[in-house]
């Protein structure tokens, strides 16, 4: 056998490489042809293979066939000629096959079952129907039987047997009482799927009833009842009816309470054999006390929601749709509160067999080659067997054109004779398919099937097509001629098609001509000619235009045409859609409409059509007819114009499905002309008492025809508009409501991508509610694997989306959508490409390393993956990398991970990693992304950057210790990126805003952070330049300018109360920040600053606290405040004295830091004095100033001892939380200044924060 099969694959592949397969000719549907075309018989009707029928009625098998000649018909019965003249109850059809069985005269239409099989044959061949098995309907009556009663104790389970006869269908089955009264079912009483009554556990209720089983029976309509069973329930006390309440139904009786078990189906597991595509129903009853609750699950996976429907109280599952997938160990559990009892039930699919690839009917020239497959699937595999013209193939076939090759059947070189009907029958122990298909061999010469030698005119510059059907066997070789010369026609301008149509892209004058179309085969040609004509473009060149006319006057509108010579036009006009009837008043000539004695009937838009044989055009104008003039145009002239007056009296006329004319009255225009009107609707169905734009239209015009949407009952109203304004909306019209249509708008946004790996979400945006056209919306949604040549599947659904299952993982699909109403389906969307969902990937980049690796930036390099193992849409290589550790000894990093997107196709993939810190260890590995997920890692890669300069100190801070010497502290960069080998500091003297003098260096070693310099002069500041260095060099630059004089740490640059005062607060808290000993009625800029890297910084904001509270009360006229005022003067009148005797004598004086602090609080006490101008710093950052700090009183000193020092507060101090670390990057600083005297400030000094990160708080 296995050498057979070698053998024949042998002869398979050497037979395909040996032959050119012919395409199958496809034959018109033209009279002529088909009337001399010679054809096998077609089957175009039978009966269903499983026949069952009405023993009332007569009975009709269905057999009819298609041929020429046409067919004749015979039958089998049992296998067996089934002679239809020996029995005078069986009549023909005439035309056809279809039988008659007839028992009017006596007869069983018992004696007629069977199994039948009807063949159509002419001289071509034969076609076979299905084998068609006839049984007649049988409804048995209910066997006789006398039924004791039952007898049950309460509580306990019960099951009453139906076992109704067996009839043909089966009957479907009920329970009743012997009243005709249904039986309540529910969670504790259900009938099973066999027609038995279960009861879970049987109260004392349950004997109130007596229970009849009932067996209705389709083909006769007939119901059959059972005796009925009659119930006596023992108790063990007492049963009063009036106590049963459904919560309680035992009444409060103690019963014994039991654990479940199941009634149906018994033990622990059972099976069920379904097949393919039928319903699944799976059964468990259970009993117990309480009632047990039933739950099911499938075993190594999820029940498919979409389709398993859980009934009778969750005791039966039904599957709907069953495939291959849904085979598997599926669970039901029942339990109540004492415990709990399982059931597996293995469920089998099978599968009848379905095909994959039908034989379809193949039409092949002399000497062409060909052939018929037959592809089917089940469960099992079904076996495939030919028959020709009835009669099983032989293999190997006698004849040498034909070879089978199992669900082939190879045709080489074809001959005329050689016309079949192949049968194709594909069978497992579940059922059978049987399909015909001819195999036709025709022989004809060319013939031409259109009319012969057409005209054709065209317009200039269209598209043309000029057809030239045609036929013969074999398929000839169609070309196209131009006056009889040249070669064929096709490319350039002209492209010919397959089915003999000539397409001229854009028909010319020189495109004249005749064309003649040859049809050339081995057997003959055929030729016909069209002639094409190609004419000038009729159009309107003089348009008609809107006119206003007084009554009693003229109107005359022009309409000039220019046309073709050659084509005769015919001039019409119609008045407001209308035929315009002409008479004395309305005359027409060659270019012009005119109307004499113009009254307010005349008033409408008049349209000029011009009509060729082939084209058309038109234009329109309206007519206003006007009033006499006022006699007294002064008077309104005088008046300002206005808004115009709503228009009147509405109405609707010239209904139609889709559009209805609206009419109205325009009101007074108040001396300015109506411009424009527009039109509103409101619709009661959707978003009633909501009005909506829905035209506008010319001032002149008073009657509109609407275009309407369908299905929307519309009411309107008109709004006028000239240069003022709108008027009032009108009063509302009639409704109008326009009939339902099906839909007209095409679903928009349609697209189709994947939630999970095995589907694909179908979605769009839902139809408005104006586009619904007509009740019960519903949309069409159909879906097709893209190039796999499948049939469209589809689905009808009410929401804007739906999801396909078990689709393989990232493929792509062809996708429409349609919507539909109940008048009908509206057009289909375009086909647009969605892709179902995608899954992980499963290949990793390999081989990845690095090259070039430089102190911040790295080459990497790395072998691609498979795209087939991407599973989805390649979005990118992914890049994960880390810095593992720094190569400065004793320096702690952050290991956190971070990314690199690098999108490549290249089959030698490189991208550059950047922003690298020097001298660090890194580690990194890649995977492959698609749009969700990430595949497996790569190898993991390490390498070290080389060493570079080194990150700015991560402070400095300049300090003036004395009158003659300025304290200069640093700390070690942050990132040294590299081995520290000393510090620089450049400095030079600033001489107010110029820069002058040499710059001079100073140079430290690596464990040096503080420097002293002694200063030439106490006014002299400098701006200095510090930066770490490496072996490669100097890294950033940390700029600041030494304060003219007083200890100000902490960036803090004041001047006392001279020009400006910058307050800073060191912060160590989570936001939000109180800052308190703000001047009432100031204004204050802010931002929030880093200590330790000035590039981080926000934004200033400006804002101005309140002012005091100032009593309504005038306070000058209270006698205490004279008073206070008056006390206060005469202390400092003292004071002042005192210190003036002191100064006189050379002594020092004790108030004056009493003086000094109230010359501030004075200072302090202004409001609203301009700021001054911002102070920018050397290194970027700013700090502004408030105003109320800075002005010194007029006249007054600075400072009595010429030196006012000020220390920094913890915002702790004022604010009301403790410490708290604002971020893991460490303690935020903020400043603002306080005036204290001196002895508060020296004992007061402010520590400095010990965080990498320090954020500052600049109030100004």
């Amino acid at each position: 056998m296995l050498g057979q099969g070698r053998h024949a694959a042998l002869a398979l592949v050497s037979l395909l490489l040996s032959w050119r397969e012919a395409t199958p000719i496809e034959v018109p549907r033209d009279a002529r042809i088909q009337q001399e075309l010679k054809q096998p018989p077609t089957l175009v009707r039978q009966s269903v293979k499983d026949y069952i029928v009405d023993p009332r009625d007569n009975i009709i098998i269905e057999c009819e066939a298609k041929g020429n000649p046409v067919p004749t018909f015979s039958w089998r019965k049992n296998r067996k000629f089934f002679n239809i003249a020996k029995d005078p109850r069986v009549t023909m059809r005439k035309g056809s096959g279809t039988l008659e069985i007839g028992f009017r005269s006596g007869g069983r239409p018992e004696d007629y079952e069977g199994e039948y099989q009807c063949f159509a044959k002419n001289d071509l061949g034969t076609a076979l129907s299905n084998k068609i098995l006839l049984r007649v309907s049988k409804a048995p009556l209910w066997p006789k039987e006398v039924l004791e009663p039952v007898v049950v104790t309460e509580g306990s389970p019960l099951v009453l047997l139906c076992n109704p006869p067996p009839g043909l269908p089966p009957p479907f089955t009920f329970w009743m009482t012997s009243g005709m009264s249904p039986i309540r079912q529910d969670k504790r009483v259900s009938m099973g799927l066999n027609g038995d009554m279960y009861f879970s556990n049987v109260i004392a209720r349950d004997a109130d009833t007596d229970y009849s089983c009932n067996a209705r029976f389709p083909f006769t309509h007939t119901i059959q009842q059972k005796n009925p069973f009659t119930l006596k329930v023992h108790t063990k006390e007492p049963y009063n009816d009036t106590s049963y309440n459904a919560t309680d139904p035992f009444g409060g009786r103690k019963v014994a309470e039991s654990t479940p078990t199941f009634l149906s189906p018994s033990g622990s597991q059972s099976s069920k054999m379904v097949l393919r595509d039928e319903h699944l129903l799976l059964e468990c009853i259970a009993a117990g006390l309480p009632t047990p609750t039933i739950k099911w699950f499938k075993k190594g996976g999820d029940l498919p929601g979409h389709k398993v429907k859980f009934e009778k109280f969750n005791k039966t599952l039904k599957m709907v749709s069953v495939s291959e997938e849904d085979d598997g160990e599926y669970v039901c559990m029942a339990n109540n509160h004492l415990g709990s009892i399982r059931h597996s039930i293995f469920v089998h699919v099978k599968a009848a067999p379905y095909w994959l690839d039908k034989p379809t009917d193949l039409v092949l020239a002399p000497d062409e080659n060909g052939r018929l497959v037959c592809r089917a699937n089940g469960n099992p595999k079904p076996e495939i067997k030919w028959l020709m013209n009835g009669e099983p193939l032989e293999n190997p076939s006698p004849n040498p054109s034909r070879q089978v090759l199992g669900d082939t059947i190879i045709f080489r070189s074809v001959q005329m004779g050689g016309s079949a009907v192949y049968q194709c029958n594909a069978s497992n122990e579940h059922g059978y398919l049987l399909a015909n298909a001819f195999v036709s061999v025709l022989d004809m010469p060319p013939r031409m099937l259109g009319a012969k030698k057409q005209l054709i005119k065209v317009i200039e510059n269209n598209r043309t097509f000029l057809d030239c059907p045609f036929f013969g066997s074999p398929l000839p070789e169609l070309r196209w001629f131009k006056n009889g010369q040249g070669s064929g026609l096709d490319g350039g301008q002209y492209r010919a098609y397959i089915n003999g149509t000539l397409e001229i892209k854009k028909a010319r004058a020189e495109d004249e001509g005749t064309y003649t179309c040859v049809a050339s085969s081995i057997l003959g040609m055929a030729e016909n000619q069209v002639s094409l004509e190609v004419k000038e473009r009729t159009r309107i060149v003089g348009a008609p235009e809107h006119k206003s006319a007084i009554r009693g006057s003229t109107a005359r509108f022009t309409c000039k045409v220019k046309s073709d010579p050659s084509l005769p036009v015919t001039v019409t006009w119609t008045k407001d859609d209308k035929p315009l009837y002409l008479g004395w008043r309305l005359k027409k000539d060659e270019e012009s409409l005119t109307i004499s004695n113009v009254n307010e009937g005349d008033e409408g838009t008049y349209a000029c059509t011009v009509k060729s044989e082939i084209d058309q055009d038109s234009a329109s104008a309206r007519l206003t007819v006007l009033e006499e003039a006022s006699l007294n145009p002064s008077v309104s002239s005088a008046l300002p114009p206005d808004r115009p007056d709503p228009p009147m009296d509405l109405d609707l006329s010239d209904p139609a499905a889709r559009s209805v004319r609206l009419t109205w009255i325009p009101g007074n225009d108040h001396r300015s002309p109506i411009t424009e009107f527009l039109v509103q609707f409101e619709e009661d169905r959707w978003e009633p008492g909501r009005w909506q734009n829905l035209s506008t239209y010319p001032g002149d015009f008073n009657s509109v025809i609407l275009q309407l949407a369908p299905f929307v009952n519309y009411q309107f109203r008109v709004i006028a508009i000239n240069t003022v304004g709108q008027s009032q909306p009108s009063r509302p019209s009639p409704r109008y409501k326009t009939s339902g249509a099906a839909p007209d708008a095409i679903p928009r946004g349609v697209r189709g991508w994947g939630s999970e790996k095995d589907n694909m979400e179908i979605s769009w945006e839902p139809l408005l509610d104006l586009e619904r056209n007509g009740p019960n919306l519903r949309y069409s949604v159909w879906w097709r694997r893209k190039d796999a040549g499948e049939e469209w599947s589809n689905v009808t659904t009410e929401g804007s989306k739906h999801v396909v299952h078990n689709t393989d993982t990232y493929v792509p699909y062809e996708v429409k959508v349609q919507a539909r109403n109940e008048f009908g389906p509206g057009p289909e969307s375009n086909q647009v490409i969605g892709y179902s969902g995608e899954d992980v990937p499963t290949d990793a980049p390999t081989d990845l390393r690095v090259s070039k690796v430089g102190s911040t930036k790295a080459n990497i390099h790395w072998k691609p993956v498979d795209p087939a193992s991407v599973r989805g849409e390649f979005k990118e290589y992914k890049l994960y990398y880390w810095r593992e550790s720094s190569l400065v000894p004793g320096l702690l990093v952050s290991k956190e991970k971070r990314t690199k997107g690098v999108y490549s196709t290249a089959s030698e993939p490189s991208g550059i990693l950047s922003d690298l810190v020097p001298y660090s260890r890194y580690q990194m590995f890649m995977v492959v992304a698609n749009g969700r997920f990430e595949g497996p890692p790569s190898n993991t890669v390490e390498f070290t950057t080389k060493e570079g300069v080194p990150d700015a100190p991560r402070f400095f801070r300049i300090n003036r210790r004395s009158f003659d010497s300025i304290y200069l502290e640093w700390d070690k960069p942050l990132e040294p990126n590299g081995i520290l080998i000393g510090y620089q500091l450049k400095y030079r003297i600033v001489n107010g805003s110029r820069v002058g003098g040499r710059t001079q260096l100073e140079t430290f070693f690596p464990n040096v952070t503080d420097f002293t310099l002694r200063l030439p002069d106490r006014s002299t500041r400098y701006n200095f330049f510090l930066s770490a260095l490496t072996q490669i060099g100097a890294g950033e630059v940390f700029a600041e300018e030494s304060p003219p004089f007083a200890n100000q740490e902490n960036f803090t640059d004041t001047t006392g109360l001279g020009d400006k005062t910058v307050k800073v607060v060191q912060v160590n808290q989570q936001p939000p920040i109180r800052v308190a000993d703000l001047i009432a009625g100031a204004k204050y800029h802010l931002r929030v600053y880093s200590h330790a890297f000035n590039s981080i910084s926000s934004k200033y904001i400006t804002f101005k606290t309140k002012a005091a509270y100032i009593d309504q009360v005038d306070i000058a006229t209270q006698g205490w405040f004279i008073g206070l005022m008056c006390a206060i003067a005469l202390i400092i009148l003292i004071l002042l004295i005192v210190c003036f005797i002191k100064r006189s004598r050379g002594g020092k004086y004790p108030g004056g830091g009493f003086v000094a602090g109230f010359a501030e609080y004075l200072v302090r006490d202004k409001k609203d004095l301009p700021l001054d101008p911002v102070d920018q710093k050397e290194d970027g950052s700013f700090d502004y100033h408030s105003d109320e700090d800075n002005k010194p009183l007029q006249g007054s000193q600075t400072s009595l001892d010429g030196n006012v020092k000020e220390s920094d507060d913890s915002l702790v101090d004022y604010g009301e939380g403790g410490d708290g670390q604002f971020n893991e990057d460490g303690s935020f600083i903020g400043q603002y200044t306080v005036k204290k005297d001196k002895d508060e400030t020296e004992g007061n000094e402010s520590s400095e924060a010990t965080s990498p990160v320090n954020a500052i708080y600049s109030l100004a």
